[in-house]
């Protein structure tokens, strides 16, 4: 982040020095006129030279995908996290052969940042896109099954990086010619956005946030010569700090004020747990409040909180302000770490943990019976077998 931080402050030393100050009947002042100051962020110093360089390089796009009809009435969806251009494509068959009516993208979708040298043109996150659009399996999967996508860090632009990366505007440009993102999207900072599908009585709301654009910096533990096991990270408690910004956040509470039956909020990261101190709502728990709050209060309906980014899987429940919250994590389509489940699951004891966290590459499906009104969430391999299964009703 220094070397990013410093290119930036290169390029506005470069290109901001005020015009020269004149002086009457147009004389040039004299030559030891301080500079006048100029405030701009690094969204306005780079904003022409990403005009110009949209211009001059090919945008990948990830193809053509059908549209998702509003009167669908939705009983599954899948969703999935944590997938790598350069690895095997092999979990799209899979997550086809579920038959899902939407797939949900929902972070890390490639990994745009490995490889990366600080340049502000982002070169291998353009890369990256542009070898995820050449796989056949993505491509065909995408032209069978209506997509809708969101970010996390590694197609965000950079490892954990928040509002403080100064060339996001470059990544949300990339990301929203790849998604060939909606109008809603594109007219407004960030990559948030929030659907209705279905009639009366059986409308699924799919809520979409964005957890990188507007997030303050993560307050770091001290660095030690052991890595702490669950994470660098520790609880920040500031008032200032925000996952969302104000404008996302008022957002949301306008979404979840809309007439829906079931609602599906998606974050990139983790909401319920706080047993780990990697990325997740745990870093900011006023922000966490905030947020289980306003799901609380939300208008009467269904609910259940998807999210991925770990690199495992599990099940997840809490209670807050006498409502049951369910989550469901699925991490990583094609970028497991490691097939040891029991390892897994005890190195990260967690009571809202109600599966073994699995470590093995996964997909995640949403079943939904509307005569019942009750929700099944599954966890499946990449064979398709069921890791884990979870029942409830609203």
């Amino acid at each position: 982040m220094r070397r990013i931080l410093l290119a930036a402050t290169a390029l506005a030393t470069a290109g901001l020095m005020a015009a020269p100050i004149m002086a009457h009947d147009d004389e040039p002042a004299p030559v030891n006129t301080a500079p006048v100051p100029v405030s701009v962020t690094p969204d306005q110093l780079l904003a022409p030279y990403y005009e110009a360089l949209r211009q001059q390089v090919e945008m990948p796009v990830a193809g053509p995908n059908p549209a998702l009809s509003p009167a669908t009435t939705l009983t599954r969806i899948a969703f999935g996290s944590c997938n790598h251009q350069s690895a095997p494509q092999h979990m799209w068959a899979q997550i086809a052969s579920a038959n899902p009516q939407l797939f949900l993208m929902i972070g890390d979708n490639v990994y745009g940042d490995n490889g990366w040298n600080a340049d502000a043109g982002l070169e291998s996150l353009r890369s990256a896109y542009a070898l995820q659009a050449s796989h056949p399996e993505f491509t065909g999967f995408r032209a069978r099954f209506p997509m809708m996508a969101t970010w996390d860090d590694h197609d965000y632009g950079l490892n954990d990086a928040g509002g403080g990366f100064p060339f996001r505007r470059w990544g949300e440009t990339l990301f929203e010619t790849f998604w060939g993102s909606s109008d809603a999207v594109r007219s407004r900072p960030g990559v948030y956005e929030s659907s209705i599908t279905g009639p009366e009585g059986k409308r699924v709301q799919v809520i979409l946030l964005d957890t990188r654009y507007f997030r303050s910096d993560l307050k770091r533990a001290a660095w030690t010569k052991d890595r702490p096991p669950l994470g660098s990270y520790l609880p920040d408690e500031s008032l200032d700090k925000t996952m969302l910004g104000e404008v996302q956040w008022a957002w949301l509470e306008q979404e979840l004020a809309k007439p829906a039956d079931l609602r599906i909020v998606v974050s990139s990261t983790q909401v319920i747990t706080t047993a780990h101190q990697f990325e997740g709502w745990t870093n900011m728990p006023v922000e966490r409040n905030r947020l289980l709050d306003l799901l609380t209060a939300r208008e009467a309906s269904g609910l259940v909180i998807l999210s991925g980014d770990r690199h495992a899987a599990g099940i997840y429940k809490t209670a807050h302000k006498g409502e049951t919250m369910w989550e469901l994590t699925s991490s990583s389509l094609n970028l497991a770490f490691g097939d040891d489940i029991e390892k897994s699951t005890a190195r990260e004891p967690d009571p809202a943990r109600l599966t073994p966290f699995f470590p093995i590459e996964n997909y995640g499906l949403v079943d939904i019976d509307w005569k019942a009104k009750r929700l099944t969430m599954t966890l499946k391999s990449n064979q398709s077998a069921t890791l884990a299964e979870q029942m409830f009703s609203w």
